[in-house]
């Protein structure tokens, strides 16, 4: 599913998506790392856009990503509790790290699925969630990841994808901090809270109708 970009601002303008989405993993993070140990084939990818509860569920729902899991990165502080990441003062984003099949899914196509499930013309916020650790951020493994990103968000700008300017953020992965294991599998653990009935679900409902061929067992029931 490598999309050119007219296709890709068809999606866009179908989508409209704000907000947040889910999936349906219980691991902890100990099992999330075992698994990317063993997985040798697979290749890494770390993203911010707004709150981690809504990006994790979005890329584990697709085929080809092995695992997600939800963190911290972008910051000075190390070892950040959720306490101190939500001050502000720590430099981190809530950011999530992929483990992915190439074979099954590319970089690109994560790269586009990133770009279609937020808002990346909103500087440091998230429809209500407001503060740098929700800002929309690309953290790139190499040279490879780096260049495709700049692309795509430069292809993105240039054809007026948003009436704003893009501010997503293109950086080196420096390092990334696993958010404490109750943010992990947000959304599968707690369906009925009122932030996952109102922002989640709408979210991701709007994904599936969208990527359906491209979920894993058709997605999100």
């Amino acid at each position: 599913m490598d999309l050119s970009l007219g296709t890709l601002l068809s999606i866009l303008s179908a989508m409209s998506l704000m907000g947040c989405a889910g999936h349906v993993s219980t691991r902890t993070i100990e099992q999330h790392m075992q698994q990317q140990d063993s997985a040798s084939h697979t290749e890494s990818a770390t993203f911010g856009g707004g709150c981690f509860w809504c990006t994790e569920a979005i890329f584990e729902s697709l085929k080809g990503v092995v695992s997600v899991v939800s963190g911290y990165a972008g910051g000075t502080v190390e070892s950040p509790t959720y306490e101190q990441v939500c001050t502000g003062k720590t430099g981190h984003a809530e950011v999530v790290q992929i483990k992915f099949d190439p074979k099954v899914i590319t970089y690109e196509e994560l790269l586009e699925v990133f770009f279609l499930t937020h808002d990346p013309t909103t500087l440091n916020r998230q429809g209500n969630d407001i503060g740098t650790q929700y800002r929309s951020i690309i953290l790139f493994h190499n040279d490879r990841q780096k260049a495709l990103a700049e692309q795509t968000k430069a292809e993105l700008q240039e054809a007026g994808a948003w009436d704003d300017p893009i501010v997503t953020e293109i950086a080196p992965l420096q390092k990334f901090y696993p958010a404490e294991e109750y943010h992990q599998d947000y959304f599968a653990k707690n369906p009925e809270k009122a932030y996952c009935q109102a922002v989640i679900r709408p979210k991701m409902e709007k994904f599936r109708k969208v990527f359906k061929a491209k979920l894993k067992d058709g997605g999100l029931k």
